[in-house]
C-alpha cells in the first residue's frame, strides 16, 4: 500500500473521530480530507469487495436498507452508507473509515447508495458487481435540470463499469432506456399489475416516446409515468421483467402483501408469496429492485423475500416516532412523484389524521420550490379524516399558499417558526401525525424529535 493511501486513510479517520466527538456526523467532510492525500483513496480501500450500488431519484436509501436488512439476517457482514451521504465524499469517507489503517477493507460485502450526478465518479473507482437504478423523476431543477440531463449522467457512469450488472426499472421508460446504449448485462425489474386508478397520469415526466417523440399509451399505469407503457409510432415498450410483482392481494399502512415471480438465467421460474413490512406502492417498487439485486449479486432470492417481512424504515423515509402518546411517521418528499405518492398513501389511511408540511430551499433541497404546484395536495385537502395542518419551514408561507389553493381551510392551518412549536403541536395531538418534510427540513425535525425521543443519530 502506498504512503499516499496510508495518510488519506489516516486523515480520514482522524477527521471523523473529531467530528464525532464533537457530535457531527462526519459524513462527507472526512473523504473530502482523505482525497486532499489520495484523489483515488476510494479504489484502494475497496478492493477486493463485491459491491451493490443503488442509485436514481427516489427510493435510494429504502433500496439500500432492504439489502442490508437481508445480508445482515444471512450472516453477511455488510458495510453501507447509511446517513444517505451519496456524493463521492460521502461515499469515500464511508469506505475509507471502514479500512485498516494500511488501507484493506474490513468488510467483503458493501451496499452504497449513490447520487445519479455522482456515478460516473464514484463507479469506476469501487467497480460494483451490481447496479439498481431505481427511477427517474424531475428533481432539483436548479442543480439537475430536466430528467433528460441526469439520464445522461446515469448513463456516463454506467459506461465506465461494463462488467457490472444492471438492475433497471422496466416500468420507467426512462430507466429502462440505458439497456440500449451499454453493453452491460440487463436484469429488469416492475409490476406486471396495475395499481388504483387507471386515468392517464396528471402528474408524468416521460410523457413522449424517448426514441421518436410519439405520445406513450399504457397498457396499465402503476403511478407518474411508470407503467406497461409502448410507443404506438417506433415500438418502443417496456421490457418484461425478470423479477415482477404479479398481484398485489394486500396493502394496509403496516405493509404489503403481493404475489412475486423471478426468472433467473439457467434456472427454473419461481412464484412465491412476499410480505413487504412497509407501506405504499413505491415501496413494493423498492422491494422488487432489492429483490433483482440481491439474486444479480449471486445470492438465494429466498433470503432477502423472508427478510423484506421485517425491514425497517430508514431515517426520514417512513420512519415511526411516539412523542408523548401521540404516533408520529415521518415521511421524506423531495419531488412531486414522490410527494404525490405520499399523499395517496395518507388519503387512503381512512382514520382520522393531522398532517405536518415544513418546506425549506437550501442547498441540499435544491432553491427551486416550483415543484409543490405540481404535487397533488388537492388529494388530501378534501379528506375529511383530516384533522389538521401545520406548515414550518424556511418557506412555510409558499407552502401554506398551495395547501389553500389545495382546498385547504386555511383557519384550520398553523404556521410556526421553531421546531419546539412543532413538537409541541405533534405532541397535543389526539390523532396520529404524518410529517411530510423535505430533505434540510427533515434532518431538523427529526433532529429535534431525536432529542425528544431519544432515537439514533441519523448517521447510526
Amino acid at each position: 500500500m502506498s504512503l499516499k493511501t496510508i495518510c488519506a486513510v489516516a486523515a480520514c479517520k482522524l477527521t471523523r473521530s473529531t467530528l464525532r466527538v464533537l457530535k457531527r456526523g462526519g459524513t462527507a467532510l472526512p473523504g473530502k480530507a482523505a482525497r486532499v492525500f489520495d484523489p483515488e483513496v476510494l479504489r484502494s480501500v475497496s478492493r477486493g469487495m463485491e459491491i451493490i450500488v443503488v442509485t436514481g431519484t427516489n427510493g435510494k436509501t429504502t433500496t439500500c436498507g432492504m439489502l442490508v436488512n437481508a445480508l445482515k439476517e444471512s450472516g453477511r457482514e455488510c458495510l453501507a452508507n447509511r446517513s444517505g451521504a451519496n456524493l463521492l465524499s460521502g461515499v469515500t469517507a464511508e469506505l475509507t473509515c471502514n479500512a485498516t489503517w494500511t488501507g484493506k477493507p474490513k468488510t467483503h460485502y458493501a451496499v452504497i447508495e449513490c447520487d445519479e450526478g455522482a456515478l460516473k465518479q464514484v463507479a469506476p473507482l469501487i467497480n460494483p458487481k451490481v447496479i439498481v437504478v431505481t427511477n427517474l423523476f424531475r428533481d432539483q431543477l436548479d442543480r439537475y435540470g430536466e430528467v433528460m440531463h441526469t439520464l445522461d449522467e446515469l448513463r456516463k457512469g454506467v459506461k465506465g463499469v461494463p462488467d457490472s450488472i444492471l438492475c433497471l426499472n422496466a416500468d420507467d421508460s426512462l430507466t429502462g432506456s440505458l439497456a440500449g446504449d451499454v453493453s452491460n448485462r440487463v436484469v429488469y425489474y416492475g409490476m406486471d399489475t396495475p395499481v388504483g386508478d387507471q386515468k392517464d397520469p396528471a402528474l408524468s415526466d416521460a410523457k413522449y416516446c424517448i426514441r421518436c417523440g410519439a405520445e406513450y399509451r399504457y397498457h396499465y399505469h402503476t403511478y407518474a409515468h411508470l407503467g406497461g407503457y409502448y410507443c404506438p409510432k417506433c415500438g418502443y415498450s417496456r421490457p418484461d421483467a425478470d423479477v415482477a410483482i404479479t398481484g398485489i392481494s394486500q396493502m394496509t399502512a403496516q405493509g404489503s402483501r403481493c404475489s412475486l415471480r423471478i426468472a433467473q438465467e439457467n434456472a427454473p421460474q419461481t412464484e412465491m408469496e412476499m410480505s413487504v413490512g412497509l407501506p405504499a406502492v413505491y415501496n413494493l417498487y423498492n422491494a422488487a429492485a432489492a429483490v433483482s439485486a440481491y439474486t444479480a449479486f449471486g445470492l438465494p432470492s429466498s433470503e432477502i423475500i423472508d427478510s423484506l417481512a421485517t425491514v425497517h424504515s430508514s431515517f426520514g423515509r417512513m420512519e415511526n416516532f411516539t412523542l408523548g402518546e401521540t404516533p408520529l411517521q415521518m415521511i421524506l418528499v423531495k419531488n412531486p412523484a414522490g410527494c404525490t405518492q405520499a399523499l395517496e398513501y395518507l388519503a387512503a389511511i381512512g382514520k382520522p389524521y393531522r398532517a405536518v408540511f415544513c418546506l425549506n430551499d437550501r442547498t441540499a433541497d435544491g432553491h427551486d420550490i416550483s415543484w409543490i404546484w405540481d404535487a397533488d395536495y388537492e388529494k388530501i385537502c378534501g379528506d375529511e379524516n383530516l384533522r389538521g395542518i401545520l406548515v414550518a419551514g424556511d418557506r412555510a408561507e409558499d407552502m401554506q399558499l398551495r395547501l389553500k389553493y389545495a382546498g385547504a381551510d386555511t383557519d384550520r392551518i398553523r404556521l410556526v417558526r421553531e421546531p419546539k412549536d412543532t413538537l409541541d403541536w405533534i405532541r397535543e395531538s389526539d390523532v396520529p401525525v404524518f410529517a411530510l418534510p423535505n430533505y434540510t427540513s427533515m434532518l431538523e425535525l427529526r433532529d429535534a424529535v431525536r432529542k425528544e425521543t431519544g432515537a439514533k443519530e441519523f448517521w447510526e
